[in-house]
């Protein structure tokens, strides 16, 4: 009876030890994984988590953009970014909208925001100037 029990309470560890998804950014404790700056604008972070779950955090978008320039994107189980208009909020940063606005200034001086949605992307580019991205727009913009 022992046995089963065993075996069923260390796979349910293994499985909870390996989960790979976001975790919580402590803002203004933590630093960008890419510059060292501690992470204070909750509008602006962003995080990217592996294939194993390792997550690494980043001040700025334009931070973590940097940073896969030499990272291998198929080892990379999410892509994160904050919500511009959910501040804290964390979004696939492959399905939003981005904005670069020069109106809206963003911690690593590239103006760059990102929105869950088309629409909000472009009521914030309708007061704000700018102009809007895809992912992959954002990707080749930043690849060397």
């Amino acid at each position: 009876m022992k046995l089963p029990f065993l075996l069923l309470f260390a796979s349910l560890c293994l499985t909870i030890g390996c989960t790979v998804g976001p975790k919580p950014i402590d803002y203004g404790h933590v630093g960008c994984h890419f510059c060292s700056m501690t992470i204070v604008d909750k509008q602006h972070a962003a995080q990217l988590v592996t294939q194993k779950g390792k997550v690494f955090n980043f001040d700025a978008i334009e931070c973590m953009m940097n940073h896969l320039k030499d990272e291998d994107e198929s080892t990379i189980a999410l892509f994160l970014v904050n919500d511009f208009n959910q501040p804290g909020a964390l979004a696939d940063a492959t399905k939003v909208t981005y904005l670069i606005s020069e109106n809206i200034p963003s911690p690593m001086g590239e103006y760059l925001s990102a929105f869950a949605t088309k629409d909000a992307a472009e009521k914030t580019m309708s007061k704000h100037g700018g102009e809007l991205f895809t992912w992959a727009e954002i990707n080749n913009r930043f690849k060397p």
